[in-house]
């Protein structure tokens, strides 16, 4: 109870940020979609990056339960730092000899753009054709620019105006980037380490363990699909800092929580060897790593000023981690520890692409939803991302009593096989869209909700048959001595899975004008051909995973 409900808080404060962080990075700072998408792809790829290090940390030193309240308390931080808007960024159109300033009113699908000079204040739309007023007849492609009667052109075609954009370089931008670093650290330390102290509550082989994990899972996407409507709400109606400040209070609770159910956990995940007399360079064990935590985030705030360092170096840093891994386990092991740690590795290969796959819903996915789908006028973008941790709340259970059912009666599918539906689930659901966009768009190219909200459930199925399979995995597969490491290698391959995500969602990218789209007619098909060729690919690999799943299952030494 205490480990769902910590991890409920945790969710809430995470999944709340992420609903409206690349909406922010690209309405408020006014970040190209591309550039926002790398962002996005680096901060979520350092986020299961540090868990690595947060797993060794507690498994030679802090225990998880230590290392999990420094996480909380660095989370805490970060996410009521990220409240602080600053300006943001400033668009500016000139024409001619005049400089207008474009002001957007709103935060959801029918903001509009007004182009500001003095007390002249006209609404305006920017198309690939050109710049005119709303309302005015459009004219020839080589037109003359034609005043209105408050000076303002009814229509300047392609070429005859020039855009700049001004971010808030001083304050602004360095504040968000520390928020989301305090938020990285703070991730490292607790995510890794809260999956293992529940790994810790059951014995090797009890068959509770995976219905375990996934009520588990259970409480992390109610935290989720609780912030995903409140925090999507507050930051879309009434200001980017509401929805980031609930985030806030999210995570405190999570905190409370935590500390104040101690004595519940009943000795779990204490330290591996008591740290009363330990110190590192001279300062005690628990203080050192306090300060730790805090040295580390400079380093990591001059990461995500440079994504793109992350993005080139991780894939690097990710090969070599994981040989070092897939070495020990060579050299190091023998027998039945070998074979399993070995498909243990395999299995979480295979999870790299399942995670490049459904991590576009905070990027690509946010995106399709704000630019080309049909939303009531009581929905936004950033709500869309209810669907998943919703579905979950609601069939998670289900899908843990199954497992339990199946096993009484030895027909519950393989580790592998469970797997290979999770990939060609993902895969299905981008062909539905792929579907959509290419038969039921509208007018204004959008598609019906109905078809996003299909993909998300497809993917939310896909899930359920990895993630919290995947989390009780590792910790049935792995030696004893490593667990905490193999559960950061295990988001660790999340982290490279980020990267990649972040390279499919730029495919995506199409042009914006202070975080408008140009052209939706454009985006839609962008969005279309994309999505299809990532479907193929999931259903084809995941079919492929299934073919030699007798093999992998056969490497897992009697673990099911």
């Amino acid at each position: 109870m205490i480990l769902f409900f910590t991890e409920m808080w945790e969710r809430f404060s995470y999944y709340g940020m992420r609903a409206l962080l690349v909406l922010y990075l690209t309405q408020h700072f006014l970040f190209s979609t591309g550039e926002a998408q790398g962002i996005y792809a680096a901060y979520a790829a350092l986020v299961y990056l540090m868990p690595v290090l947060g797993g060794l940390i507690a498994d030679r030193y802090l225990g998880s339960r230590k290392a999990v309240i420094i996480g909380a308390v660095l989370l805490v931080a970060g996410h009521f730092t990220m409240a602080f808007e600053g300006t943001g960024g400033r668009e500016r159109l000139t024409i001619g000899a005049t400089t207008y300033e474009l002001q957007v009113e709103g935060r959801d699908q029918n903001r509009k753009m007004f182009a500001v000079n003095g007390d002249e204040r006209v609404h305006i739309s920017i198309t690939p054709q050109g710049v005119s007023t709303v309302g005015a007849e459009p004219a020839a492609a080589n037109a003359v620019a034609a005043p209105t009667a408050g000076g303002f052109p009814a229509f300047t075609p392609a070429g005859g105006y020039s855009l700049e954009t001004n971010r808030d370089l001083a304050l602004g931008e360095p504040i968000l980037f520390f928020a989301l670093s305090l938020i990285i650290v703070g991730v490292g330390f607790l995510k890794a380490n809260i999956s293992t102290v529940v790994g810790a509550l059951y014995e090797e082989n009890d068959p509770r363990r995976d219905g375990g994990f996934t009520i588990f899972y259970v409480g992390i996407n109610l935290g989720s699909f609780l912030a995903t409507a409140a925090c999507s709400y507050l930051g879309i109606k009434y200001g980017w800092a509401y929805g980031f400040g609930l985030a806030g209070v999210g995570m405190l609770f999570g905190l409370l929580t935590f500390v104040l159910g101690q004595g519940w956990l009943e000795g779990r995940g204490a330290p591996p060897v008591p740290v009363q007399g330990r110190s590192i360079l001279g300062v005690p064990l628990v203080p050192f790593f306090w300060i730790a935590g805090l040295v580390a985030v400079f380093p990591t705030w001059l990461l995500m000023q440079r994504h793109e360092i992350i993005e080139n170096l991780l894939p690097w840093l990710a090969g070599v981690i994981f040989t070092l891994v897939v070495g020990y386990t060579v050299f190091k092991l023998k027998g039945s520890e070998r074979s399993r740690m070995l498909v243990a590795q395999v299995l979480i290969f295979f999870s790299v692409l399942f995670w490049a796959l459904f991590e576009q819903a905070g990027s690509s996915l946010t995106l399709f939803a704000d630019q080309s789908t049909q939303m009531p006028s009581w929905f936004n973008a950033a709500m869309t991302q209810m669907f998943n941790p919703g579905i979950i709340v609601l069939g998670g259970p289900i899908m843990a009593a199954l497992w339990v059912w199946l096993a009484k009666r030895n027909a519950e599918p393989s580790t592998p096989v469970k797997f290979s539906f999770g990939l060609m689930f993902v895969g299905i659901g981008f062909l539905v869209l792929m579907w959509a966009a290419g038969n039921l768009a509208n007018a204004d190219f959008r598609v019906p909700l109905l078809f996003l909200f299909l993909t998300y459930f497809f993917h939310t199925i896909g899930e359920l048959c990895i993630s919290p399979v995947g989390l009780s995995m590792i910790t049935k597969l792995s030696v004893a001595r490593v667990v905490g490491l193999m559960m950061g290698v295990w988001f660790l391959s999340s982290s490279v899975a980020h990267i990649v995500a972040g390279i499919i969602a730029k495919a995506t990218a199409t042009d914006t004008v202070a975080g408008v789209v140009t052209d939706r007619a454009l985006a839609l098909e962008t969005y279309g051909s994309i999505f299809g060729t990532i479907g193929w690919v999931g259903v084809g690999v995941g079919v492929f995973l299934l073919i030699i799943s007798p093999l992998l299952k056969k490497g897992m030494a009697g673990i099911h």
